[in-house]
């Protein structure tokens, strides 16, 4: 009677410390909220994005039109629109946030570093672990599918969809929904 009484002792607290121990290694993905992604840019300043229904609202910009244009370095649309995104972001920098963010998964920055002064997007670019997710997640809400062209300029104020566009777009086309959103 005795053993098992220790036996059952020693059982328990083998339970009771295997609960405790420190072995268990969390999954990264468990720590990520499906409807969060943390896009990190070039210059390491991080940006947070927020997904409610088919909303995308960035944190701090309130009043202000976001841009999301997903691209690839290597896409001849894409190479094109930069210096029509960097023209508009000068131009309503007060009130335009454009944020590009490529479908390319694993490339360096050195890379997308060069593709900014080739193709002169002075614009914030991201490249980190969750764009793929983000792209995938606004081509969604988009109704775009899963093998969606690029590239893709989504367009939101505070949160709201104005419009998107797909490959190539002219300058002017974006300009009038900016200042129709922003009410000039």
């Amino acid at each position: 009677m005795l053993k098992k009484s220790i036996y059952a002792t020693v059982l328990v607290i083998m339970f009771l410390l295997q609960g405790c121990s420190s072995d268990k290694q969390e999954n990264a993905n468990d720590l990520i909220a499906t409807n969060e992604y943390v896009l990190t840019s070039l210059k390491n300043e991080q940006f947070i994005v927020k997904k409610e229904g088919n909303n995308f609202i960035l944190n701090n910009a309130k009043g202000k039109v976001v841009i999301f244009d997903i691209f690839a370095t290597w896409c001849p649309p894409c190479q094109a629109s930069a210096s029509h995104l960097t023209s508009l972001q000068e131009k309503y920098k007060d009130n335009l946030i454009i944020i590009g963010a490529t479908v390319e998964d694993g490339i360096e920055n050195a890379k997308l570093l060069e593709f900014r002064k080739t193709y002169d997007a002075k614009y914030t670019i991201v490249n980190s672990t969750e764009n793929r997710r983000f792209v995938d997640a606004v081509a969604y809400s988009l109704n775009l599918g899963d093998r969606f062209p690029i590239p893709i300029l989504a367009m939101y104020k505070d949160g709201v969809l104005i419009n998107h566009y797909i490959g190539a777009i002219q300058e002017e086309f974006i300009e009038s929904d900016i200042k129709r959103a922003l009410g000039i």
